[in-house]
């Protein structure tokens, strides 16, 4: 990666481009980015054939790695390599195949190599969350890979 810009709005981007351009579920499962700022990402994604469970409806295994995706992007928005360390989900409702779901992300404290992510987890058509996530981070390096 290029060295990143003094704006941290645009570094947010940079390393969310960044961390999406190398992660094959986000791409298999077509997670998109909305949106990413210092501490913050928002994904959306429409659930596909490909992400159902037995019932017929959205896996638990899809819903938690496209919140654990918008952790991961949060969680680096800062420029520094930091990986998931701790993270729970509890799922609210059933998701359908064809609905188009969000995941904001958002830091909720942060110490020099910790810190701390709640990431809902919405139905677009409806606004009902569908899923709320928590994720503890790591920074295990003060720079982006190369």
């Amino acid at each position: 990666m290029n060295p990143l810009p003094e704006d941290p709005i645009k570094v947010a981007h940079c390393c969310a481009t960044f961390m999406l351009s190398g992660d094959a579920p986000a791409k298999a499962f077509g997670f998109s980015l909305r949106r990413a700022a210092p501490g913050e990402a928002e994904l959306e994604m429409t659930v596909s054939q490909n992400g159902l469970n037995v019932f017929g409806t959205c896996h638990g295994g899809v819903l938690f790695t496209f919140a654990d995706t918008a952790l991961s992007i949060a969680c680096n928005s800062h420029g520094r390599q930091s990986v998931a360390q701790q993270c729970s989900i509890t799922f609210v409702r059933p998701v359908r195949p064809g609905d188009r779901l969000i995941a904001c992300a958002l830091e909720r404290c942060r110490t020099s190599r910790t810190a701390i992510y709640d990431c809902t987890v919405t139905n677009a058509q409806d606004g009902k969350v569908v899923a709320e996530f928590r994720g503890h981070s790591r920074t295990i390096a003060d720079d982006m890979p190369a």
